[in-house]
């Protein structure tokens, strides 16, 4: 299995001066990301994601020797395309911005991977994320509950020769370490909270 950590987006929302993923909670979000990927001993290869709209970003991971798959930066979903075109195996693939990420949440997913599906979303519910105070521009109606993304899906990219029409397959994991991404300065706030 693949760890493919997506680290090119422009991190609009959060409105600041420097990169997103780069704001610190104990060290660089991303590099916390990365290190939980790594230390659930999940993964014969990890990948980060990068481009132009990230580039001290991308240099930090340069210089912390992870792989970096190099991207136009158009869109996650464009970005996400072209990586996955290029990997033939399973791929667990995780946005850069979990701060509360751990090695065991990690396992635990990976554990989930069915064989049967090509693309499964893990989903935290809308009232979980609520008795958190966080909210979500994304959601799903899925089990008679609304769900919300959490930026982490296990997909056998074998199995896909495009993105279109995929059956998407959904499994709820309400836990507050993949519930919590940074995508307001509120949502940055509310991390040195926690």
């Amino acid at each position: 299995m693949i760890g493919l950590v997506m680290a090119g987006g422009k991190g609009i929302r959060m409105n600041l001066d420097n990169e997103k993923l780069l704001l610190k909670y104990k060290k660089p979000i991303i590099l916390h990301v990365i290190d939980s990927l790594k230390n659930s001993n999940c993964f014969s290869k990890i990948l980060a994601v990068t481009s132009s709209n990230s580039p001290k970003t991308k240099t930090l991971l340069q210089e912390n020797n992870v792989e970096i798959f190099d991207t136009p930066g158009i869109s996650y979903v464009k970005d996400l395309n072209l990586a996955l075109k290029t990997i033939n195996d399973v791929v667990l693939v995780t946005s850069g911005d979990l701060p509360l990420l751990d090695k065991e949440i990690i396992q635990k997913i990976v554990n989930q991977f069915d064989s049967q599906n090509i693309w499964t979303s893990i989903l935290v519910t809308n009232k979980f994320l609520t008795t958190l105070g966080i909210e979500s521009d994304y959601s799903v109606n899925f089990d008679n509950q609304i769900c919300h993304y959490t930026g982490i899906s296990l997909v056998d990219s074998k199995k896909i020769s495009s993105l279109e029409n995929l059956e998407e397959n959904y499994i709820i994991i309400d836990d507050k370490r993949i519930a919590f991404n940074l995508n307001t300065k509120q949502d940055y706030d509310l991390l040195s909270t926690t």
